[in-house]
């Protein structure tokens, strides 16, 4: 796979209307990530996490180094267009995305702005409709559906555009369990099974230890990098930084730490369960042997 998006060394302040003084969000900050990953990014508020996110489709432009799209510079004025045509964004809120009084032609509007032929407008917003599952709703009014339908219609929307990859900016932290589930399941549907890129900042750990990979931020520095079940197994590192960890990951942790041994690398709940029996197991196998050894004294 090659390198979509590619930050060289770049760097980021925010200017502040009562302070001369410029807030640094990160300094020569490189990452990169290639096409068709699925990429969570965690830290705690203030980490530079959504900061970064806003980069990558150039809503915001670095200071210093480079921001690259599919090769192209976001400082270039006029490649912004073919930018954002390649990275869609969704954010956190979809009330704020959703504009029109009926689904199918609020994941039109994005379309009908650019001048797209009627005829592929009706083609591609069914399609995108289809993709995240609400294909029925589609002459409802969005106030009337749930919060995870809500944001399926927002995906929609940037889906209809035929983005290459998609920026989800804590997409599902307004929306209750069942929610969240709805939405997980049509970002790793887009991922896995239609090949677009997804980045995914969350403060869910279990959404992250769904991803390909976990990127960790704090302070505006790459933390850790690497799959989940690595980026995880630093339990104590995570901690110091305000972040969690899946809740098998912590059980696993919590029984380590009483002196029994158990694996680092556990993300479910399956797998904690059959570490646990096994633990059970060994642990009920060598009172076994003791108790024979102590027999025979």
């Amino acid at each position: 796979m090659s390198d979509f998006i590619e930050a060289r060394g770049i760097s980021f302040s925010y200017a502040m209307e009562d302070d001369p003084n410029p807030i640094r969000v990160f300094e020569e900050l490189d990452l990169k990530i290639k096409e068709g990953e699925m990429v969570a990014i965690l830290g705690h508020n203030g980490s530079g996490k959504s900061t970064l996110a806003k980069h990558f489709n150039a809503i915001l432009q670095p200071d210093e180094g480079q921001l690259l799209v599919n090769g192209m510079d976001t400082r270039d004025n006029n490649k912004l267009y073919e930018i954002r045509q390649d990275v869609g964004m969704v954010f956190q809120n979809p009330d704020n995305q959703i504009v029109a009084t009926v689904v199918e032609e609020d994941v039109a509007f994005g379309l009908e702005n650019i001048g797209v032929e009627p005829a592929e407008i009706r083609r591609r917003v069914d399609d995108a409709l289809e993709r995240v599952g609400i294909s029925e709703y589609k002459a409802h009014a969005p106030h009337r559906l749930s919060g995870g339908q809500k944001q399926r219609v927002a995906i929609a929307g940037i889906i209809a555009m035929r983005p290459r990859c998609i920026v989800l900016d804590e997409p599902t932290a307004m929306l209750d369990p069942a929610g969240r589930r709805e939405v997980m399941k049509t970002i790793l549907d887009l991922n896995r099974n239609h090949g677009i890129t997804i980045v995914l900042i969350t403060h869910y750990m279990d959404e992250a230890a769904q991803c390909d990979r976990v990127v960790v931020m704090d302070s505006g520095n790459v933390l850790l990098d690497s799959n989940p079940k690595d980026v995880f197994s630093h339990v104590k590192m995570l901690k110091s930084v305000g972040l969690d960890v899946p809740q098998a990951t912590e059980i696993c942790y919590e029984i380590n730490k009483a002196g029994y041994p158990m694996p680092t690398e556990v993300l479910s709940i399956k797998e904690c369960a059959d570490e646990l029996q096994k633990l059970i197991e060994r642990t009920y196998a060598a009172k076994r042997k003791a108790a024979k050894l102590s027999q025979k004294k």
